[in-house]
């Protein structure tokens, strides 16, 4: 099969969760592209992925595919993102599909799908409206202190690390973390 021959089923990529990965825009230079979306985006198809040329990534119409910065030197709100075919993931709104990943380097917390190669079974799954509800809670633990304001003997930092595994691991309340921490020490 030659590059650029390739043609994904129209249908293959809706309900899809992926992450694309930041690619430098000399890789598609000599590529015509396959598919150009009514929203602006750009599609190049290879045999074993795909790039999408676009100035938004996250929720689309009815998937999610998320962009990771490779710090590539691009000031563009313009990206440039690849992807093989078999990081696509399938999506709905009733299966426990999601859950919840924290990078402690960068201090974010983001949302990866079970059929990721990285899921190690422990982390509890969740729909996807289920996992978009406990991300805002743990994007608060990490950003805000308000939450801590009756724990002055804990180091905060501790604290988050504890919380947010819990968010990961249980099915807790936020609530019902607080209250078990609060009496623990």
């Amino acid at each position: 099969m030659k590059e650029g021959k390739f043609r994904p089923h129209p249908n293959s990529l809706k309900n899809t969760f992926c992450v694309f990965y930041e690619s430098d825009l000399s890789e598609i230079k000599e590529k015509k592209s396959d598919f150009e979306s009514e929203s602006g985006s750009t599609y190049y198809y290879t045999e074993i992925g795909m790039y999408r040329l676009s100035n938004h990534w996250g929720r689309l119409a009815n998937s999610k595919w998320r962009l990771v910065s490779n710090n590539v030197a691009n000031n563009s709100k313009v990206k440039l993102g690849f992807a093989n075919w078999n990081d696509f993931y399938p999506d709905n709104k009733t299966d426990a599909l999601y859950y919840l990943d924290y990078d402690s380097d960068k201090r974010e917390i983001l949302y990866q799908h079970k059929n990721n190669p990285d899921y190690d079974g422990i982390a509890v799954l969740r729909t996807s409206e289920e996992t978009m509800k406990r991300i805002k809670t743990a994007r608060n633990i990490l950003n805000l202190t308000n939450w801590a304001r009756y724990f002055d003997d804990w180091d905060i930092e501790e604290l988050r690390i504890i919380v947010i595994d819990k968010l990961i691991h249980t099915n807790s309340t936020i609530e019902k973390i607080k209250k078990e921490l609060y009496g623990s020490k």
